[in-house]
């Protein structure tokens, strides 16, 4: 399934005046996908463009704390590689999820340490599901940036919520897969960029809770983003995508999938801005 959409702000924007203007960057969530975030930047950087404001969910708060800490693009993707997934200390029989949210703290902590959102040098937004209240947090400058992510990122069946002063956080994707919105009035000119493109699919392939968990997902977020996506004036959104899992583990793929994101964003670049 591909959807049409139509770029928020039709005037003409060349690239002189674009990169004189206060951008900001959107990145949704996508699992192992969410490497494609980083070929997109990775293109973008090569242009000249750098984020005044950064709004992720999910794999997008991995990528964009990472690249707002001044983590290059291939830094990041070197750093997913370096992380095996399902690696057997990693999983938990005593909290609600396959893997352990806090096994993967050590990783950010080598490279954020006690830093918190305040510290970024950019404004970075991040995302997480109050799962008690049932709404949508937005992390505030005191709170830790390895939690933070943690937060982001804990996609329910399959990763422990993550605990932050007693309160209980999964995915920011449950309510905000694409804050877009978050960021819409701070901003000459906001690019988004979407890595989670519904797949087609048949109904054999449903057969685990994995499958089934994912194309929940999937589903949900396909009915929620489209009127987010006008918020937008450059949506970068790889439709090949789709034939690669949100929990990619091998490294070969995970390097197709940072280059997927960077030719559509060579792509959607050259048909917006010419």
């Amino acid at each position: 399934m591909h959807f049409v959409y139509l770029v928020g702000n039709l005037d003409y924007t060349p690239m002189k005046t674009l990169t004189s203007q206060r951008i900001g960057y959107v990145l949704s969530g996508g699992g192992t996908k969410g490497l494609a975030h980083a070929g997109a930047l990775h293109f973008l950087e090569k242009q000249g463009l750098k984020p005044a404001i950064i709004s992720g969910t999910s794999a997008g708060s991995i990528v964009g704390s990472l690249y707002a800490w001044g983590k290059s693009p291939v830094e990041i993707l070197e750093f997913f590689q370096s992380i095996y997934f399902f690696h057997w200390t990693h999983f938990t029989l005593k909290k609600p999820g396959l893997i352990d949210s806090d096994s993967f703290k050590k990783y950010f902590d080598q490279i954020f340490g006690k830093a918190t959102i305040g510290d970024f040098p950019l404004p970075m937004y991040i995302t997480a599901t109050d799962m008690v209240q049932g709404k949508l947090c937005v992390f505030e400058a005191n709170v830790p940036i390895s939690d933070a992510i943690l937060a982001s990122s804990a996609f329910p069946g399959v990763i422990s919520p993550h605990i932050i002063d007693g309160n209980i956080y999964s995915d920011g994707g449950i309510l905000n897969h694409f804050p877009a919105d978050l960021i819409a009035d701070a901003c000459d000119y906001i690019i988004g960029i979407y890595v989670s493109p519904i797949e087609k699919i048949q109904a054999d392939q449903l057969r685990s809770i994995k499958a089934v968990t994912s194309r929940a997902f999937d589903l949900l977020y396909a009915h929620t983003h489209l009127q987010k996506f006008n918020n937008c004036d450059l949506i970068i959104e790889p439709e090949a995508l789709c034939n690669y899992s949100t929990f990619e583990t091998n490294k070969h793929k995970m390097e197709e999938i940072f280059q997927i994101g960077y030719d559509e964003a060579q792509k959607r670049y050259h048909e917006v801005l010419g």
